[in-house]
């Protein structure tokens, strides 16, 4: 049976060719949630949220994620004997487009998408209607653009305007 392995030690990878009757060491891998306090040339500081333990890793370890890490984000550790192995970032983020083309007016059916440059500097593809300063998701896994983000604010304002509505039918139909 032939397996890629990482060197727990060291990082490096290795493809070794097993019998089926042969023992293999298992280890264990734990995993531990941690809070982005802020990244540093190529280090990320964080912290674990129940004890308050700080920790430094290389953003190495998030690889092409790295570019997505922020203050206060939820990052997961895989750990070896308390040593980080992998680090990841959530599948979706919110970011900020900072330069795009202005919207295009009378856009087709057909889906055609332009290129925006993000707040932390990766460029992506997204939807000729979307403009500079409206915040988006992307899917970390492929840099995808998943959609926009939903206000907060817009959400209430909309349900308190369909509680007036129902209110007003309501004193309609007691007024009949």
């Amino acid at each position: 049976m032939q397996m890629e392995l990482r060197d727990v030690d060291n990082g490096n990878k290795v493809s070794l060719r097993f019998g089926t009757e042969e023992p293999v060491e298992r280890v264990f891998v734990e995993e531990k949630s941690f809070t982005c306090l802020y990244t540093e040339k190529n280090t990320a500081f964080l912290i674990e949220p129940e004890t308050f333990d700080q920790l430094q890793v290389p953003l190495d370890l998030f690889g092409k994620s790295a570019a997505y890490l922020k203050e206060e984000m939820k990052v997961t550790l895989q750990l070896y004997d308390g040593r980080p192995l992998n680090a990841s970032v959530p599948k979706r983020v919110t970011c900020t487009i900072k330069e795009t083309r202005p919207p295009m007016k009378g856009v087709s059916a057909t889906p055609r998408y332009k290129r925006a440059l993000l707040d932390n500097g990766l460029t992506v593809q997204v939807p000729p209607y979307l403009d500079v300063g409206e915040e988006i998701i992307i899917s970390t896994e492929d840099d995808s653009y998943l959609g926009r983000k939903s206000s907060s604010t817009s959400s209430i304002l909309l349900l308190l305007l369909l509680l007036l509505l129902l209110l007003l039918l309501l004193l309609l139909f007691r007024a009949n």
